[in-house]
């Protein structure tokens, strides 16, 4: 054999069947891990979102009763001025 010779190139044995059947499952294994950790976020970005929209309606409540609450605190009503004092009906008294 000479450097010159075409069929002098190092040759690769082909894997053997195990090395095949491992490739495989590891690659199915991490497909199947890949698949699952996607559902796995979906569901927590949902239950987050849940949460979140929980929270959002808590503290709404909360600061509806309390401006409630304040609004409660005061008596309001309407009134209409029939008769005014005019300036020559003092309220004091004379002399005083």
């Amino acid at each position: 054999m000479t450097r010159d010779d075409p069929d002098a190139s190092p040759k690769r044995a082909l894997p053997s069947a195990a090395a095949i059947v491992e490739r495989i499952v590891v690659v199915s294994v991490a497909l199947a891990l890949a698949v699952l950790g996607f559902f796995f976020l979906a569901a927590a970005l949902v239950a987050g979102s849940i949460l979140a929209a929980i929270f959002l309606i808590r503290v709404w409540w909360a600061r509806r009763r309390l401006r409630q609450q304040e609004e409660d605190q005061y008596l309001t009503t309407e009134y209409e001025v029939i008769d005014r004092e005019g300036p020559q009906d003092p309220r004091l008294p004379p002399g005083a």
